[in-house]
């Protein structure tokens, strides 16, 4: 803001006394690739706000809309496109942009050399423009007209906006594009230290400003240096009075009160700077730096990975994962110990880092492994970011900051579950052996139809190792019971295990009451199915048709065939054919009371 005094004393009184603040311009976004930068905008002020000394003062009015034309190129193509407003007073914070509303989303304040608030507004208004495209963009509802009055007797009366559009283009070489904002101010003098810079080549490098009411026809004391080296674009920018209203990219110079500016910087920066100074002066003009825009040749990597693929075992949640690191389409080789985060719904589950630098087109294999919280349910996605280290901010200037993660889903191996068996039972053929028909468990076991039976077997260990399957589940005999049968099931990733028992009961025994004892072995001997070793301490009484005892057997003697060996024998103890009465006593608790008949004999 120029100051319109006539007494130099009082002016410098008041130079040494007024309280000045701002926001200082720090790093906002960095870009790495085939970017590069540009401004439109336009002032709200119809003339410049200050006179010449002996001229008479300019007209108190502002605007409240201006129009300004983007010209991209047809193979630009927008990434970013961030508004910013600004003018005399606190604020006024929402404005329209070809008709459409938009309210600021930051703001910038600081207080002049007349102690009058001054302040600036930002919008990302990147799908704004995209859609767009080129042509005419006009704001509109910037009213200042009530507050302007104020400003006016000292020139503070100011007005504008910009428009910062960052593009891509394949032509373009590797840039790194650094946009730094905020509010600062001289006189006398300011010093801003652009951080986060990467030079590696001069040669094209460049800076942009948007500055708010420096003015034309005040140069006093007034310089822009980098790095100690002033700066200068003649005739528009001349080095005493670089903040004069001025647009590079136009050619205008009557701006009023607003610049946007670019210069040419690749003989006042070296490579392998990391940092620059930009210091400004003016012993007068009171200028407000609002946004820098650098532009650096850059040689950087440009880290990517994939996941190849996962290893784990059934029902645990330690997985171990084999990933690759690229370096593609780099122009530098990628840092060795670059880090690595692993992340599960945007938890950290696990980090890791790259072994030796990867270079330009090369690639690194890693393997790390993670044991997961109870918490994560059995089916999720791991995401795994390179240059990431554990905070999602990365350490390492890439080409492209947006191509470092990559996801993988994940199921966590569950057994299949089984239906629980009931012990399957068969009559007692002796010695507990029993024929048994399990081949209906093949179905009832399966709780899921993706679930693939896998058999029956013996022992644990032949299911564990899906060996010496039962082969005949209809008919198999257990020689002893209780038997334990064994299945297997398997769901495409996990087997299950679960068994169920053989047993045997001793059934009814069957008595075949006919002996035909004549030498031709058929029916030669008293014969009762399931008795002999079923019922292990049975007893069996045979009676001739008078009542007498003839005969006594038990588990340990052989059936009867028709001979006597109690009470009168007769004949060499052969009984005669006839009609004979026996009791059977099965001793089983199971059946008290002994079985009963008569049986027939003939020679």
């Amino acid at each position: 803001m120029p100051f319109k005094f006539t007494n130099i004393a009082l002016l410098a009184v008041l130079i040494s006394c007024c309280t000045l603040w701002g926001q200082n311009v720090s790093l906002y976004k960095q870009y790495n690739g085939k970017y590069d930068f540009t401004f439109i905008g336009n002032t709200l002020n119809t003339v410049e706000n200050n006179s010449i000394f002996g001229q008479p003062s300019p007209p108190c009015t502002i605007l409240t809309s201006s129009t300004a034309s983007l010209n991209l190129n047809p193979n630009d193509i927008v990434e970013n496109a961030y508004l910013y407003w600004a003018g005399s007073g606190t604020g006024d914070l929402a404005i329209k942009l070809n008709g459409v509303d938009f309210t600021a989303d930051r703001t910038f304040s600081i207080t002049n050399s007349s102690g009058l608030p001054c302040f600036s507004a930002f919008k990302d208004i990147t799908t704004f423009v995209q859609t767009t495209g080129n042509g005419n963009y006009t704001l509109s509802d910037l009213d200042l007209t009530n507050i302007i009055d104020d400003y006016c007797p000292n020139g503070g009366n100011f007005g504008g906006w910009a428009l910062l559009i960052v593009y891509k283009n394949t032509n373009l070489p590797i840039n790194q594009i650094n946009v730094y904002d905020g509010m600062q101010s001289v006189p006398s003098s300011l010093s801003i230290t652009l951080s986060n810079l990467n030079v590696i080549d001069s040669t094209g490098a460049k800076i942009g400003f948007i500055a708010w009411e420096g003015d034309k026809n005040i140069a006093v004391d007034e310089t822009l240096t980098l790095n100690g080296n002033i700066i200068s674009d003649p005739p528009l920018n001349p080095a005493n009075n670089a903040f004069n209203g001025t647009n590079s990219i136009t050619g205008s110079n009557t701006l009023f009160n607003m610049d946007l500016d670019i210069y040419s910087i690749q003989n006042n920066i070296n490579v392998g700077d990391t940092s620059a100074l930009i210091e400004l002066t003016s012993g007068q003009d009171f200028v407000m730096i609002n946004v820098v825009v650098t532009k650096l040749n850059s040689k950087l990597p440009d880290a990517s990975m994939v996941i190849n693929n996962f290893s784990q075992t059934c029902n645990s949640k330690t997985i171990s994962i084999d990933y690759t690191v690229f370096n593609n389409n780099a122009t530098n080789p990628l840092p060795a110990n670059t880090p690595i985060a692993f992340y599960i719904n945007n938890v950290l589950v696990g980090q890791s880092q790259t072994g030796l630098s990867i270079p330009i087109n090369g690639s690194q294999t890693g393997q790390i492994t993670i044991t997961l919280a109870d918490i994560i349910s059995s089916n999720f996605t791991i995401t795994a970011q390179v240059d990431d280290k554990g905070t999602g901010i990365g350490v390492v200037p890439e080409i492209d900051e947006t191509n470092n993660s990559c996801s993988f889903a994940i199921s966590i191996w569950i057994p299949p579950t089984l239906a629980p068996l009931e012990s399957l039972v068969s009559c007692n053929q002796g010695l507990t052996k029993g024929t048994f028909d399990f081949s209906s468990y093949e179905n009832l076991v399966l709780q899921n139809p993706n679930d693939q039976f896998e058999g029956f077997f013996t022992s644990l260990s032949d299911a564990q190792n899906g060996v010496n399957p039962i082969l005949n589940p209809t008919h198999y005999t257990a020689t002893t019971t209780p038997k334990e049968i064994f299945i297997r099931v398997k769901n495409g990733y996990c087997p299950s295990f679960t068994s169920f028992l053989l047993t045997t009961k001793n059934c009814p025994p069957t008595v075949y009451n006919y002996i035909s004892a004549n030498g031709d072995n058929i029916n030669e001997a008293f014969h009762v199915e399931g008795l002999r070793d079923v019922f292990i301490n049975f007893k069996i009484e045979i009676y001739n048709r008078w009542g007498r005892l003839i005969w006594t057997g038990n588990n340990q003697s052989e059936d009867w065939n028709g001979y006597s060996n109690t009470g009168n024998r007769l004949d060499d103890m052969n009984s005669p054919k006839g009609t004979y009465y026996y009791l059977i006593y099965l001793n089983d608790d199971s059946y008290p009371e002994p079985l009963q008949g008569f049986l027939y004999i003939t020679r």
